[in-house]
């Protein structure tokens, strides 16, 4: 599996997981209840996971977002970097 995103923002977690379950795209949220624990104070974001294989199209899911761009610009969506990728 691999990390599509992290996290914070609740209504980004349900439309992106809706959508790619929409897709046909099996995906997991991880972190859920630890965040939930320490008080959702943003220390602990959530990350939703998908399998390899559905990378390519679950990044096209997550590029249909309509608030994935407005979040990016405040550091509360942090896309997982592909291997590789880091410093490019």
């Amino acid at each position: 599996m691999i990390e599509l995103i992290r996290t914070n923002d609740p209504v980004l977690l349900s439309w992106l997981t809706a959508h790619l379950d929409a897709a046909g795209v099996g995906n997991v949220v991880l972190d859920a209840h630890t965040s939930n624990m320490e008080g959702s104070i943003g220390a602990i974001p959530r990350r939703v996971m998908v399998l390899a294989d559905d990378e390519a199209v679950a990044r096209d899911v997550l590029a249909g977002c309509p608030a994935f761009a407005d979040e990016t610009e405040d550091d509360a969506v942090q896309p997982a970097l592909r291997p590789g990728l880091a410093g490019a």
